[in-house]
């Protein structure tokens, strides 16, 4: 089953722009490999670490987005994990997000149309709004007493 995942990885910062490319290309062709579809590469630039890392305080991201299925997704992070200039990597499934964030964009065009409709002056709106009123109105009469 094909799943849509993405990766980051960090590159240790003393890696040529080129020797990057060819790690990317290399990671790019073990997802093409085993079946899987390169979405999209961002290379995301050089970036301060929130902590030290292997003894280095930054990194180049990369950001990978694939669908492949869980085989092509393991052995894409046992290459990761053997890859010396890369320092940390996580891998993210977000089909399940993104199915979530169709489902709230569904329901929120639902709610607008209702809400719409709801709009017009309708002849329950008002009984229903009198006995509210009644009741406010009641209660500083009963505390005055």
């Amino acid at each position: 089953m094909s799943r849509v995942y993405e990766v980051m990885f960090i590159v240790r910062p003393d890696v040529a722009e080129e020797d990057a490319d060819k790690l990317i290309a290399g990671f790019s062709a073990t997802v093409t490999g085993g079946g899987g579809v390169v979405k999209s590469v961002e290379k995301m630039g050089r970036r301060k670490l929130a902590y030290l890392v292997r003894k280095f305080n930054d990194g180049n991201y990369v950001l990978l987005t694939i669908e492949a299925d869980g085989a092509v997704v393991l052995e894409l992070e046992r290459r990761l994990r053997v890859t010396e200039p890369v320092i940390k990597f996580i891998t993210v499934r977000i089909d399940e997000e993104e199915k979530r964030l169709a489902k709230v964009k569904a329901l929120r065009g639902v709610r607008r149309k209702v809400s719409g409709e709801h709009a017009a002056p309708s002849a329950t709106a008002p009984a229903a709004a009198a006995p509210v009123a009644a009741v406010v109105e009641a209660e500083p009469a009963q505390a005055a007493v």
